[in-house]
């Protein structure tokens, strides 16, 4: 019998990274990156990269990150010249002796280049990643998603910070609804309101509980990020669904922690992998789109810039 859109699939995501070999690549990066006076930072980054998406893997078979230290490179020296150029802004002002002005316009320069941040990076990250030699890719349009954050920022600001979470779920529901897998589409399906009463709940019980619920809070914000995240081709999809617990959370942070203290902070690789380790681990699929049949649409894109400016204004966790 013809297999109908309705027969599920088997998935699994699993991450097979080991510290030791983690180990290996972030000492030389270091060394590398420190002998070189930072100047070795893009290609250490590509290799570290390189390393995570190789090592996870969907039914046995491995993520490839082809983004390469040279075109971080071009991205890294774009991303000094417009902060040296805010920079001096910002000195120029201080010479003037308006240092209130020049810092206006200092952070008025990092607000404008935040949304154009995130969409570079998306794009470039999306555009090197792959499976099975089908590419990711990200749609967005650089100047719609400029106009949102702006609003987005507004209302977050007239509101005294009230509008974050709805900010903070518009944007996720914007970056994941423009990520394409070949012919198949991501899609966000998280609410405001929820977000907003979640994150409420676990910053009150958190203090009453003198930050024991903490990482139970952790454990619900990831729930609720994992479970409401689609893959979509036609009328098929797959469903993402996790199975961390609080208690898990508590764990790993805990063991991480005496890992890294008591190692000096060497202990940072084993700290990394066992926690990708984890996360991977708890997240179920389920669905019937057939991933043989996904098709290569995407195409590559090779600047950087976004990607570097992110690294700058320390927005990986979008990612």
């Amino acid at each position: 019998m013809e297999e109908t859109s309705q027969t599920g699939k088997n998935y699994k995501l699993d991450f097979q990274g080991k510290g030791n070999d983690f180990f290996g690549i972030i000492i030389i990066n270091w060394l590398l990156t420190i002998c070189s006076l930072g100047i070795y930072y893009p290609w250490a980054k590509a290799k570290k990269l390189q390393f995570l998406y190789g090592q996870t893997t969907l039914n046995g078979d491995s993520f490839a990150f082809q983004g390469t230290g040279k075109e971080m490179f071009k991205g890294f020296l774009k991303a000094i010249l417009l902060f040296l150029i805010l920079g001096g802004i910002f000195g120029f002002f201080m010479y003037l002796q308006m240092p209130l002005v020049g810092l206006l316009l200092f952070y008025f320069g990092i607000f404008a280049i935040l949304p154009l941040a995130i969409h570079g990076s998306y794009r470039y990250r999306m555009s090197r990643t792959s499976w099975r030699g089908i590419r990711f890719g990200y749609r967005g349009e650089k100047q719609e998603l400029a106009i949102n954050f702006v609003k987005w920022i507004f209302l977050t600001i007239i509101t005294f910070g009230i509008y974050g979470p709805w900010m903070s779920i518009n944007l996720r529901k914007y970056l994941v609804g423009n990520v394409r897998f070949g012919d198949a589409e991501f899609d966000y399906s998280g609410d405001g309101s929820d977000y907003f009463i979640l994150n409420l709940k676990g910053y009150f019980l958190s203090i009453f509980t003198l930050g024991i619920y903490f990482f139970w809070w952790q454990k619900d914000l990831f729930e609720y990020y994992i479970d409401n995240l689609t893959v979509n081709k036609e009328n098929k999809e797959i469903r993402l669904n996790s199975t961390v617990t609080g208690g898990g959370f508590f764990k790993l942070a805990i063991v991480n922690l005496a890992i890294i203290v008591f190692t000096l902070g060497l202990g940072y690789a084993w700290a990394v992998t066992r926690t990708l380790n984890y996360i991977f681990n708890n997240i179920q699929l389920d669905g019937n789109i057939d991933l043989d049949a996904l098709n290569q649409t995407e195409e590559n894109y090779k600047d950087a810039t976004g990607e570097d400016l992110s690294d700058f204004l320390d927005l990986d966790f979008v990612m």
